[in-house]
């Protein structure tokens, strides 16, 4: 039988917010290149509220082809499951050979926030101290998790509904000055990072505002911007989207295109700039990436193998 890696043993490994930025950078090169390979993100959407998608990538050295399915359902919480769950395979790209399984929820948390630290070590001020989070499940854990080993933290605010990730957020932010407040504006304001990971499911209408951010702040949008009132991205000095090229191919744009500046490619490729002031308010607004399950897969199979 091919092995199964569960979360307890891939944590394990440590791999580091500089790990993981490292490894994208290498992938997104090789895709330029030719050797790195992405298809553009798949997504069911049933009338019942589940949300259901697969990505697929490949790497030409080592050879490795990972396959991602996962399935978001809120109905979950009442079953005493995690709201997503789902797969990760590992195959020989060349022999098509199955080399391993990995555990979908610790991989997705933690390449999404890898992503996330990529673009936040070309968007964001490098003396950020204070981080505001406007949902606190796994996500929120993740982001703080990698966010500490890049910047100087010493404050977060916090904003959510559920009493137990508030707490176990509490407990990741060990050692800084953890602060609930009370409404997901008081999270974004005042703060030098912010992430917002909303489960989409339990949106209704769009409640969140760019305008709140202040100037020199860095925003990750995690949730699709599903929360997010779109045409405020408008008021930011810059919009940054995971992959251009698969926005183009779905009908349910992240952002407008007009507020739009590039792509996380670009600016490792340096096709779009970095930031340019302190003052410049900016957001990476992202539905996930192939190669960012790619990049987390590859770094643990390294470890493994």
């Amino acid at each position: 039988m091919i092995p199964h890696y569960d979360a307890e043993a891939l944590a394990a490994l440590n791999i580091s917010a500089q790990d993981i930025i490292a490894m994208l950078q290498k992938l997104i090169r090789g895709a330029a290149e030719g050797t790195v390979h992405a298809a553009p993100k798949a997504a069911l959407t049933p009338p019942d509220g589940r949300y259901i998608m697969s990505t697929l990538a490949a790497m030409d050295s080592p050879p490795i082809a990972v396959t991602k399915s996962l399935v978001l359902n809120a109905a979950n919480s009442a079953r005493g499951l995690a709201q997503i769950n789902g797969l990760v395979s590992l195959l020989d790209a060349e022999t098509g050979l199955p080399l391993a399984t990995l555990d979908n929820n610790w991989l997705t948390g933690v390449r999404t926030a890898g992503l996330s630290a990529l673009a936040a070590s070309y968007l964001a001020r490098p003396d950020a101290s204070s981080v505001g989070f406007v949902g606190t499940g796994l996500q929120a854990r993740s982001h703080l998790a990698l966010f500490r080993q890049m910047f100087p933290l010493t404050r977060i605010k916090i904003s959510g509904r559920g009493r137990a990730n508030i707490d176990a957020l509490i407990e990741a932010a060990d050692g800084l000055n953890a602060e609930v407040v009370g409404t997901p504006r008081a999270a974004l304001e005042g703060v030098d990072l912010a992430v917002t990971s909303v489960t989409h499911t339990a949106v209704e209408a769009p409640f969140l505002d760019a305008n709140w951010l202040d100037a020199g702040a860095f925003l990750s949008v995690v949730d699709l911007a599903v929360p997010w009132h779109k045409q405020s991205f408008g008021a930011l000095d810059r919009v940054i989207i995971d992959d251009l090229e698969q926005e183009a191919t779905l009908p349910n744009k992240l952002a407008d295109p007009a507020h739009i500046h590039g792509d996380i490619s670009g600016l490792v490729m340096g096709n779009a700039p970095p930031r340019q002031s302190d003052t410049e308010r900016s957001a990476f607004v992202f539905r996930g990436h192939a190669l960012g399950d790619l990049a987390l897969a590859a770094l643990a199979w390294e470890r493994l193998a």
